[in-house]
């Protein structure tokens, strides 16, 4: 019964959206206040309906109900509760439903909070939003029933794949989704504001809170799924360019850019086109990978489907929504007023390279994704691309990058000093050049070597430019230390969070560039008593035992770690057997000092009692984990300023017909 209610709730919550999507937005348009107001009261029915059908689903995996097609699909009754919650997201028609959960949950925050947004635009962007629902709505109710029944019911279900049962793939794809989802807000207020035709400093400031959102989940997300791969996988890897970890990062560089450019538009009501179209492509990048995720075009332990009718609902969504969104910008953006005009060489010069450089990242790592799959489809041939070419071209976009980050904050808004910026600087530059020149002369002055100094030396410079910056803001020695502290108190939170994140990027590039300078490997043979030696590491492999877990058997290997003569650790890794369904899985065991990693994972055991033990040396890798704390606390440091919940100060609002929509 409980499913029976849950599938109706869909139906009814696609009505709903149908009126939401429709009446609000023509009563903006004829200026009938009642239409309009259908927005808030639907976007709150809306999301009780879609509730009630996630926790409908949720409840049959809690309770094992295998008549449930999905639950037998992708449970078990030997599963722990964790992964029997986690199982509602670990496949297609449940990761969509999550999917649809999220979009309804930030319709009711905007129809909630957004009390200060003029009446108009709530309407058309709630409206936006629940045409978003519609679609998905229909893709789920048209092609991925979730509540389908099963007659009769199985004794059992076949289980969750092994490799998606651990705690950081419980929380990941719910990140995700919320920085996925998350954009749908901005591309919302984007269409409202084609439709509108009025794009000013007010509209940033509303938008930004919500791009910010999104992008701390994503960021988080994306840091959870590394890290996940790190520990779980066996390989020492934390990336990979795998195109599903691609489809996450591409639209993470766009919604960096977007932030970035409506600062420009709330402060020097500037770029307005740009950010319109920065809105509409991050989202639309969203939908990119889900499109990937969910076509069947890919093959990868993220991805959920493979039946191809649902790819073709899918590309016609994606055609729908970013076709049509794409005609409205080209009809609409030529009639927004230009607004402000700054020098090259200014605050919002600067913005505008970062905007380029992170638009042409995304671009380079699109195309790399997306080539092999239209070169298979044209019959040219099976084509990889891999980590060689995205480091070839990724890299070198990031360099300038970061070093205008580290000069862009010292200029003024309109027209900048760059003369006087670098002077201030000059600090940054002396300590970065040393870094460079002592890591390269400490590292052997090999090619590798080079890489890293350069790469700690970026880190270096950004560090110490954020530094000088933040210490400019509170005027650091120039004025009493009392007087600093108070002005640093006084400061707006979004300056304490953008310092927070460029420092926290400047930490995670230090990380990537050691841990892929100089890692360290073993791999051995081992019988119980030998010892290996890594990086000033003495491993003592004792041999391995047998062990039950939940749900799966598990070979553990007993590791003594010991550095000049003292211990220092006991590893067990493990090789585990899971039989719902039937998989292997490698279980690493890590050390870490805070700054570096001793990794260590087992392979099979021979005939002989040998164990393949695989140890890897990964120094400062944990500096990457820090940096993406450090970058989602600074937006979080940033979401709680003040002037994002109260808006912005504006002029007498003029009708559409007089701004040229």
């Amino acid at each position: 019964m409980i499913p029976e209610i849950g599938h109706f709730a869909l139906i009814l919550a696609l009505f709903v959206a149908i009126v939401q999507a429709s009446v609000p937005l023509i009563g903006a348009s004829r200026g009938n206040t009642a239409w309009a107001g259908v927005a808030r009261p639907a976007a709150v029915a809306q999301f009780v309906f879609v509730a009630t059908a996630f926790g409908a689903l949720m409840h049959s995996y809690i309770v094992s109900d295998f008549s449930v097609k999905n639950v037998a699909d992708n449970s078990h009754t030997d599963k722990p509760l964790l992964y029997k919650i986690a199982g509602v997201w670990s496949n297609h028609e449940g990761s969509l439903i999550l999917w649809i959960t999220i979009l309804a949950v930030f319709g009711l925050a905007l129809a909630l909070a957004g009390r200060n947004l003029p009446p108009a635009l709530r309407a058309r962007t709630l409206a936006v939003q629940a045409m978003i629902s519609v679609g998905f709505l229909l893709f789920i109710l048209l092609t991925s029933n979730p509540f389908a029944r099963l007659d009769p019911a199985p004794l059992n279900g076949r289980g969750m794949n092994p490799l998606l049962q651990d705690p950081g793939l419980a929380f990941h794809p719910p990140m995700l989704y919320l920085g996925y989802v998350g954009f749908s807000m901005a591309f919302s207020f984007a269409i409202a504001a084609l439709i509108e035709g009025r794009v000013d400093a007010a509209w940033a400031r509303w938008v930004r809170p919500w791009t910010l959102a999104a992008w701390i989940f994503l960021t988080l997300g994306i840091a959870l799924g590394s890290w996940w791969a790190y520990y779980t996988l066996g390989w020492g890897g934390w990336w990979y360019w795998d195109p599903v970890e691609n489809a996450s990062f591409i639209p993470w560089l766009a919604g960096t850019a977007l932030l970035h450019s409506a600062i420009v538009v709330e402060k020097r009501d500037s770029l307005k086109a740009w950010t319109i179209l920065l809105a509409i492509v991050a989202f639309s990048l969203s939908l990119v990978g889900t499109f990937l995720v969910r076509s069947g075009v890919l093959t990868s332990v993220h991805a959920f489907a493979s039946d191809p009718t649902r790819g073709v609902f899918v590309l016609a969504l994606l055609a729908v929504t970013i076709g049509g969104s794409l005609i409205l910008f080209a009809m609409r953006a030529p009639a927004l007023q230009a607004g402000g005009v700054f020098a090259p060489v200014s605050r919002e010069g600067g913005l505008l390279v970062n905007n380029l450089f992170l638009s042409a990242a995304a671009a380079t790592v699109l195309l790399g994704t997306l080539y092999p799959l239209f070169a298979d489809a044209l019959d040219l041939g099976k084509v990889s691309v891999g980590a060689p070419f995205f480091n070839a071209t990724f890299v070198p976009m990031m360099a300038p990058l970061i070093v205008v980050m580290g000069v862009g904050p010292l200029l003024s808004w309109k027209r900048g000093d760059l003369s006087g910026a670098l002077q201030r600087l000059i600090a940054a530059m002396v300590a970065t050049a040393a870094a460079i020149a002592t890591v390269w002369l400490v590292s052997g002055r090999s090619v590798g070597s080079l890489e890293a100094a350069f790469g700690l030396g970026l880190a270096i410079w950004l560090l110490a430019a954020t530094a000088v910056e933040y210490a400019e803001r509170i005027r650091l020695f120039r004025e009493p230390l009392a007087a600093s502290l108070h002005r640093a108190a006084t400061l707006p939170r979004s300056a304490h969070g953008m310092s927070l994140a460029h420092a926290g990027l400047a930490v995670a590039i230090a990380g990537i560039a050691g841990a892929t300078a100089w890692d360290q490997e073993s791999v051995n043979s081992l019988r119980p008593g030998a010892v290996t030696t890594l990086a000033g590491y003495d491993i003592v492999f004792q041999g391995v035992e047998p062990v039950r877990g939940p749900n799966y058997t598990s070979v553990r290997a007993n590791i003594a770690v010991s550095r000049q003569g003292h211990a220092v650790a006991d590893l067990h890794p493990e090789r585990r057997q899971y039989a719902n369904p039937p998989m292997p899985t490698t279980t690493a065991a890590i050390y870490s000092n805070g700054v570096s990693d001793l990794y260590v994972a087992i392979g099979d055991t021979d005939g002989g009692g040998a164990t393949v033990v695989r140890v890897y040396f990964k120094p400062m890798v944990p500096l990457l984990w820090y940096g993406a704390a450090l970058l989602s606390l600074g937006g979080l440091v940033s979401l709680s300023d003040r002037r994002h919940r109260v808006g912005a100060p504006t002029g007498k609002r003029r009708p559409a017909s007089q701004t040229g929509a």
